[in-house]
């Protein structure tokens, strides 16, 4: 861990001796200044422009020193440029090597009136006295081992935010298929302040065309259509992404990138006690930022910076590869309000990125729903009186219910979100205050599973932990699992590949393709490819998360395994990455040929093997569990009360207190009665005997009397007549 850190900071360190030598050079050498062909014989006196101003498409935009100069400090706002350098030698006013901040870099310009751009990469921070409006030449791509934000100092029309920079600039980039409003505008600032003062809808980002000054706004930008491919180059065309506007900033999610950091950061804090505590200033920042990284620069040193995959498509390597490190990028946030009506209540969800899905009460995901295509606000209305909504009432003046946010069309995965919504009502004076219980837990509950195994050869499907293991019955969504398909005999001749993998629900016959027939993941998003175990030729894997159906707790899966020999080929699956880029990988699922094999009746038979898998898995809303543990709590017992035993190992049952005194009593009752009915009946067998005995002498005494009817009757009763009785 040590050394790749030790090499890390010395790459960023020699790329700051670099960049300091670099600057120190440009100042007092002439040479580099005639290294620039594009700058003009001005150039030797930039802060003296022509009265004509600078030419060029680039140079639209431009006030000049004098407009910056004379500006209003509350109308100066900033423009980024990401990976691109600014060289100007002669126009160098200062560097500040250490810089560790780019708001700090910012504010050292904004406080200079000569200042009017700056270059800035972890720990250093150059001012310049001209932009690149003045000198578009003279704005270049930065070069490995590091990337350079140059920021520009501009005079706006409409007043920014008070966020450290106003827009985003990408040259040669457009975002496509988003726009909301088109205008006519002379320049690209005019374009920036329309963005900036649009108040029929929060504008994001525009696209602005230097050949046809059309100026296209959009309610988009990259991060909020992030993966979709909408973000593309075009010439001639300059996108500005808005920093000014509002995002979620609550119930946010944070995705791992294992492997890598960012070169250039916006931010550098020291002493950052936790991760928890990174993240928390990641979202809490004076801009809007995406990503942060902790640990993997120093002991306690978290970077903040407003950068992710979805805005580093147009860098070259942005990224060091260092396998023990791990950046953290905002996925989504969602912030949640709850309007309490006179006869609904109502969930209202702004998102960070857009969404497709749906959104539906718990427990009734088909009749109480609304579909969501492609927006960053969506609500869901329930009615009180309505059955469907199952809108529960608690005490009085209080509703409750239970909604889930569901990105995919059919099935819940890790990435949903449980939200137990409550309006209470004050019906004294008539106030209405709302909450939102964010708690999201669950419980894995034991169920059957099945194993169906087809001969000839064998091959087997069953579901495990992502890190191997037995069978696994049950799972919780979100748990990172493997399917695996293996065929028992290591010995076998066979191969084997699959296709065709569906994922089913037993209670509406709800079901997703997986694998499609030729073979491929239909959403890597969900299941990735199929590939072979690095141990074992005989196995076949795929790793994926657990997921459900919102109306079943079962998810069945189906396959159909080909065995061929000697081995069988993979397809190739183009797979979109999670920066929208596509990729070609391998996967053991491949359509089959059509053949056939005769058996010994000479008839016609399928190769084609139907695997059937089962696990049961439940989600980690737990909103039926809380609700039993409340009512648990709060309804009072009795005599005909039943006590509910909970055990998470072995299940639940039901003792009724009553029931037990009452079979007790009758059981010593039935005892009771069985010994008094034998005591009876033991006297009565006394006394017959002794009066069969004296009469028995006295038929002795009588001729003609049969003895042996005495002797018949004492057996009678000596072998069970009493029993019987």
């Amino acid at each position: 861990m040590g050394t790749w850190r030790f090499l890390s900071l010395l790459l960023v360190a020699a790329a700051i001796g670099c960049q300091v030598v670099r600057a120190d050079d440009i100042s007092t050498s002439s040479e580099s200044a005639n290294s620039i062909p594009e700058i003009s014989s001005a150039s030797a006196e930039p802060s003296a422009p022509s009265a004509s101003g600078p030419s060029g498409p680039s140079a639209l935009g431009y006030t000049g020193p004098s407009g910056v100069e004379e500006c209003d400090p509350d109308m100066i706002g900033f423009e980024l440029v990401t990976g691109f350098v600014y060289s100007a030698p002669s126009d160098l006013l200062d560097s500040l090597p250490g810089t560790l901040m780019l708001t700090d870099c910012l504010e050292a310009c904004q406080g200079n009136d000569s200042c009017h751009s700056v270059n800035y990469e972890t720990g250093l921070c150059v001012l310049f006295r001209s932009n690149a409006d003045s000198y578009p030449g003279a704005l270049t791509r930065s070069q490995f081992p590091v990337f350079t934000i140059y920021a520009q100092k501009t005079c706006l029309g409409v007043k920014p935010c008070e966020r450290a920079w106003c827009f985003d600039r990408v040259q040669a980039y457009q975002l496509s298929g988003f726009s909301r409003k088109q205008h006519v505008a002379a320049s690209r600032q005019d374009c920036l302040e329309l963005c900036l003062g649009e108040r029929e809808f929060p504008c994001r980002s525009a696209n602005y065309n230097n050949a046809t000054r059309e100026c296209s706004l959009s309610d988009m930008d990259r991060l909020t259509v992030a993966g979709s491919g909408a973000f593309r180059s075009e010439p001639d065309t300059e996108y500005l992404e808005n920093n000014c506007v509002e995002e979620p900033i609550k119930l946010c999610e944070f995705k791992k990138l294992s492997g890598r950091i960012l070169k250039t950061v916006d931010s550098v804090y020291q002493d950052v006690g936790s991760a928890d505590e990174c993240r928390e200033l990641c979202l809490n920042s004076p801009f809007r930022c995406h990503s942060y990284d902790y640990g993997d620069t120093g002991e306690m040193v978290c970077r903040l910076s407003h950068h992710s995959r979805a805005t580093l498509a147009d860098i070259q390597d942005p990224y060091l590869e260092v396998p023990e490190a791990s950046t953290y990028e905002l996925s989504s946030c969602y912030n949640v309000s709850i309007d309490c009506r006179s006869g609904d209540m109502v969930a209202r969800i702004k998102t960070s990125k857009m969404f497709n899905g749906k959104i539906y009460a718990k427990g009734s995901p088909n009749s109480c729903v609304e579909d969501v295509r492609g927006s960053l606000e969506f609500e869901l209305k329930m009615a009180y009186d309505d059955v469907e909504c199952n809108v529960r009432q608690q005490g009085l003046g209080r509703y409750l219910n239970d909604v889930v946010i569901q990105h995919h069309d059919t099935i819940v995965t890790s990435s949903d979100l449980g939200l137990a919504v409550t309006c209470q009502y004050d019906l004294t004076n008539k106030s209405v205050s709302n909450e939102v219980d964010l708690g999201v837990r669950g419980d894995v509950r034991p169920a059957l599973s099945e194993e169906v195994i087809v001969d000839s050869p064998n091959i087997a499907m069953k579901i495990t932990h992502r890190y191997g293991g037995e069978l696994l019955p049950s799972a919780e969504v979100g748990d990172p699992l493997t399917l695996w398909f293996e065929i028992l005999d290591r010995n076998s001749p066979y191969d084997m590949f699959v296709r065709e993998l569906v994922a089913m629900d037993g209670v509406d016959s709800s079901e997703i393709v997986l694998i499609d027939s030729d073979g491929c993941p239909t959403d890597h998003f969900i299941m990735g490819p199929i590939y072979k175990s690095a141990d074992s030729g005989k196995v076949l894997l795929s790793h994926f998360d657990a997921f459900k159906f919102p109306s079943s707790e079962v998810v069945q899966f189906r396959a159909l395994v080909t065995p061929c020999m000697p081995t069988c080929e993979p397809v190739q699956c183009d797979q979109e990455d999670s920066s929208g880029e596509l990729r070609s990988v391998q996967s053991f699922g491949r359509r089959r040929r059509r053949s056939t094999s005769t058996n010994s009746a000479g008839s016609s038979v399928r190769e084609d093997m139907l695997l059937v898998q089962s696990i049961h898995i439940t989600d980690k809303f737990g909103f039926d569990r809380s609700a039993a543990r409340k009512s648990n709590m709060t309804t009072p017992t009795n005599d005909n009360s039943a006590i509910f035993i909970s055990d998470t190992t072995t299940g639940a049952f039901c003792i009724n207190v009553a029931g037990i005194i009452v079979a007790g009593t009758v059981f010593l009752a039935a005892q009771l009665a069985v010994i008094a009915a034998w005591t009876f009946v033991w006297q009565r067998r006394r006394k017959f005997m002794k009066h069969n005995q004296d009469a028995m002498s006295a038929s002795v005494s009588i001729p003609g009397i049969n003895v042996a009817r005495t002797d018949s009757l004492c057996k009678l009763y000596d072998t069970g007549y009493a029993r019987r009785f």
